[in-house]
């Protein structure tokens, strides 16, 4: 079973920065188009030097993907934040509530489209990402195994990873369902229908 234990001031300092450096290159993005960025402009943005700058990123690609580790450390951070006595289903269910804000904030989802543009765009990003999104599940699947274990539940076989897998597909399916009703409803009623259709080991 995984330990948890606080993590370093360095790494959440440096972690900071980097959602920092995101935030900033994202809007600037926005503004003047991901070819047309440079790094130089994106250090002065944030108020810092091309030098300080790579200590974070060692480019500008890698702000672009580094935005998903971000994400996953998200993901992680609330999933082990859930009581350890609640289903495990509900607690994944929670956890992606951290989704929210990319979705309905209509400037967050004009960053976080912009910024999926931007992989898509280009084969070698497109397949960091996908290497990325499977970073992140295998962090969950973890996780969930160590939350069934303490349930007293068996973790053997795919089943936590049959878990990790459900759960992102219903995320994906409440978001496309959601982006095609036109926003009639909360995003987060979307979520809630797309994860009850599953019957998961508690």
């Amino acid at each position: 079973m995984t330990t948890e234990t606080p993590e370093p001031m360095r790494d959440r300092t440096r972690r900071l920065a980097q959602m920092e450096l995101t935030n900033v290159a994202q809007e600037l993005f926005l503004e003047r188009g991901y070819e047309d960025t440079t790094v130089d402009q994106i250090a002065a943005a944030a108020g810092m030097s091309r030098r300080t700058f790579f200590r974070y990123f060692p480019s500008k690609d890698d702000l672009v993907i580094g935005k998903y580790d971000l994400f996953g450390d998200r993901l992680a951070d609330a999933f082990d934040a859930r009581p350890h006595d609640e289903p495990v289903w509900q607690s994944l269910r929670r956890t992606f509530d951290i989704t929210l804000e990319y979705v309905q904030d209509e400037r967050q989802r004009a960053r976080s489209d912009a910024m999926d543009r931007i992989v898509e765009s280009s084969a070698q990003l497109n397949a960091r990402y996908l290497q990325k999104m499977q970073r992140i599940q295998e962090i969950l699947v973890g996780r969930v195994a160590d939350r069934l274990a303490l349930h007293g539940l068996s973790t053997a076989g795919a089943q936590p990873a049959a878990i990790i897998g459900a759960a992102f597909a219903c995320l994906q399916a409440a978001r496309s369902t959601w982006l095609q009703s036109e926003q009639q409803r909360p995003f987060s009623d979307y979520l809630d229908e797309a994860m009850s259709v599953f019957r998961v080991i508690d």
